[in-house]
């Protein structure tokens, strides 16, 4: 059993950076991959980016693509996400989660989640 907490977030004008962080817990935590995913007010969630935690590589949705990067430190079993050149667009409430098999798009891949954290992006 896994738990994962997530922390950053906040307000933040067009045009600015904010890094969001998601901490496991649990000894045996080695998840296939993590991910994170957003759902903005009157809209589906969707995914993000995820990373393979093994090998690292990662995969990120178009949406974000050149704008933000997921990473992670193997060794405090975190997952990060930074996020520049923020646009309204991507204001929503990011959740990232923990993914034991494929494929890493899809929210039904993943089996623990952490708390959602808001992130607003003002014009």
């Amino acid at each position: 059993q896994a738990q994962l907490i997530v922390s950053g977030g906040g307000l933040v004008q067009a045009g600015g950076s904010l890094r969001l962080s998601c901490a496991a817990s649990g000894n045996t935590f080695s998840p296939y991959a993590m991910g994170w995913f957003r759902r903005a007010p009157g809209k589906e969630r969707e995914f993000v980016a995820a990373i393979y935690w093994s090998g690292g590589s990662t995969y990120s949705a178009d949406s974000v693509k050149g704008r933000f990067t997921i990473s992670r430190d193997y060794a405090k079993k975190t997952s990060y996400l930074q996020m520049n050149s923020l646009k309204p667009e991507d204001t929503a409430l990011y959740f990232c989660a923990a993914a034991r098999r494929p494929p890493v798009v899809s929210a039904e891949a993943y089996d623990y989640w952490g708390q959602g954290t808001q992130v607003t992006v003002s014009s």
